[in-house]
């Protein structure tokens, strides 16, 4: 980590910021206070609307937890957040749809795939859109057709709020190196 993380918990905290403390505890429930927090913590305001907005991305979309878990294991592996694949990718592999089919998360994997293997339409769509917003941010005009197919207006904005914020947070992981991650680079990632 590239800064001190905060006491856990935070000290001298003022009345106002004692309450952004309790949201994120709230929100964290037994796990407690991630390293992310304990980062996140030295700003309490930026704090209060960072929580904000992944408790409702996390918890408050539409999105089956497969297409949810895509859009943010994306992000991560292709910025390199392994912090943040290490807390998703467990998720992705216990949704219903990859429990089914354990070979799913290879193609989820690989960073550059050609082919949707075992991963369903919808699912493989999602990866690509995930992929094309992370590394080119402008999405070309047939693959966000192929999106607004499959899924309705409010999923296509669930899907592209969850990948826009999950860019947020791996970028701030990897850029001040919470969870000290940067350099265990997986065995699969190439």
């Amino acid at each position: 980590m590239r800064l001190p993380y905060t006491d856990n918990p935070p000290k001298n905290l003022s009345k106002e910021d004692e309450g952004v403390l309790e949201r994120v505890k709230a929100r964290r429930g037994e796990r407690g206070l991630l390293p992310l927090d304990l980062t996140l913590l030295h700003a309490p305001k930026v704090t209060d609307g960072w929580n904000s907005l992944l408790g409702a991305i996390r918890t408050r979309t539409s999105l089956p937890d497969n297409i949810r878990e895509i859009a943010i294991c994306r992000p991560a592996l292709i910025n390199k957040a392994w912090f943040e694949w290490m807390h998703h990718a467990p998720l992705l592999e216990a949704s219903a749809s990859f429990k089914s089919k354990p070979n799913k998360i290879e193609v989820m994997k690989q960073l550059h795939p050609h082919d949707q293997g075992s991963l369903d339409a919808e699912e493989w769509v999602v990866l690509r859109y995930a992929d094309a917003m992370t590394r080119e941010i402008k999405v070309k005009q047939e693959l966000f057709d192929e999106l607004k197919e499959l899924f309705d207006e409010q999923e296509v904005i669930e899907i592209t709020a969850t990948v826009a914020s999950y860019n947020m947070v791996s970028r701030f992981l990897v850029a001040l190196d919470v969870g000290e991650m940067n350099d265990e680079v997986p065995g699969f990632a190439r």
